[in-house]
């Protein structure tokens, strides 16, 4: 069984840089598993310490059961592939494939037999006698991946193979590559910054940002039950709206949430009130994606149409409805929180005990909001027109089953646990 696992890994280079922060992962046997986040979020570090070239400052790697810190590359089972697929451009495609098995001393003709079994999976066997320079770039990462698989490693590793495609090759190459690590049933780790590849390709997703750990699950876990704010706008596409709002908590009506001079409402039957009776008082952001807001006439929110996007398969409008929105990427992980004086102590007490939870369990000192604003625009989405244009005044309803609440350092109010 090959199996990986990060115990508490850290990466600090000599100048001081923190690139991994208390990394803890297990990737089980088989698994396609991917690594996703912005540039510099310590993602390709991480691949890089599982192939044995970057040390680890501390914290356990272990393959396959064994302890490997201090193993040499070579000794580790795996296989790897980069960005520009580093080909031998004095070699045909069939040399490139082979020279792993000449280096190990194979027979010739039983490694013919597997190079071309394998090209001819790859979709690459009429290209056997050529060499790298007369092949596209899709191509030549097919010969890259043949070149890393024809080991039969026990792990597979995966640089952003497909960065330097168009997006039309990328498509095609990335179901090719589930379809072919999954039938080869190898433990396999992707490296990428695109939320599409990810979402489409892995078993599993783990989403870092400034080397730590953000959130890990299957994709559609991530997607409908993100465990940060950064998690929830990094996996949107268009942009997910996060709203500053504030928390009122009430004995009878239940919480109400102030977005901008409008407000949303929050029954006691829906748990999410519970949990946001902690954070009574202060500020939330409200996250909604654009496919969860429709125009409508009694809709609770109301602006003017700034601008139309056509996408080809939908629309997307921009309305000023007057709310603050939130920038996700100015939560830090490593800063200290700032605290700010609580509403009146009494009320609270009051309605937690409606809640049964105690005084104890809420925050005496909320965080404050810690977000830059940028325009006070909400994003929607639309199938058509339906007869709105730039300029028009516009009520929208939203669908609070699908709101995501997050606090003040950008964790989830309401997390469902899994």
């Amino acid at each position: 069984m090959t199996e990986v696992v990060l115990d508490a890994v850290n990466k600090v280079y000599p100048d001081g840089f923190h690139a991994v922060r208390d990394l803890t992962l297990r990737i089980p046997d088989g698994e396609l598993f991917v690594l996703l986040g912005p540039s510099g979020c310590g993602k390709s570090t991480i691949l890089r310490m599982v192939a044995g070239l970057e040390e680890i400052t501390s914290g356990s790697l272990w393959l396959s059961g064994q302890l490997a810190n201090h193993l040499p590359p070579r000794e580790r089972n795996l296989a790897m592939v980069f960005q520009n697929g580093a080909l031998y451009p004095h070699r045909n495609v069939h040399g490139n494939i082979s020279f792993p098995l000449e280096v190990a001393g194979e027979n010739d003709s039983d490694s013919h037999e597997r190079i071309v079994e394998l090209s001819r999976a790859l979709g690459i066997e009429e290209t056997l006698h050529r060499l790298p320079s007369t092949l596209s770039g899709g191509q030549r990462q097919r010969v890259a991946m043949g070149r890393a698989l024809i080991r039969q490693p026990g792990i597979f590793l995966m640089d952003e193979p497909l960065s330097n495609l168009d997006a039309g090759l990328r498509t095609e190459l990335r179901m090719e590559i589930g379809a072919l690590v999954r039938s080869l049933g190898v433990t396999t780790l992707y490296v990428t910054h695109d939320q599409t590849e990810a979402l489409t390709l892995a078993d599993r997703v783990a989403i870092l940002r400034r080397g730590v750990l953000e959130d890990v699950g299957t994709p559609q876990q991530v997607y409908d039950d993100p465990a940060t704010m950064f998690t929830a706008a990094f996996l949107s596409a268009p942009p997910i709206n996060l709203v500053r709002a504030t928390v009122r908590a009430d004995q009878n009506d239940g919480v109400t949430l102030g977005i901008g001079d409008q407000q949303l409402n929050l029954p006691w039957s829906d748990s999410r009130a519970t949990a946001l009776v902690s954070q009574h008082g202060s500020f939330v952001t409200v996250g909604i994606r654009a496919d969860a807001m429709r125009p409508d006439p009694d809709g609770l929110i109301s602006g003017r149409v700034r601008a139309l996007e056509f996408h080809g398969h939908e629309w997307l409008a921009h309305v000023e409805a007057g709310v603050v929105l939130v920038d996700a990427e100015t939560f830090r992980d490593d800063e200290p929180q700032q605290t700010r004086q609580a509403g009146r102590p009494g009320v609270l007490r009051r309605l937690l005990r409606t809640t049964g939870l105690t005084a104890e369990e809420a925050p005496v000192n909320p965080v404050s909001h810690g977000g830059t604003h940028r325009r006070s625009d909400l994003v929607f989405r639309m199938e058509n027109r339906s007869g709105i244009a730039a300029g028009d005044t516009v009520r929208l309803s939203v669908d609070t089953e699908r709101m995501l609440l997050f606090s003040e350092d950008g964790r989830r109010v309401d997390k469902i646990d899994r």
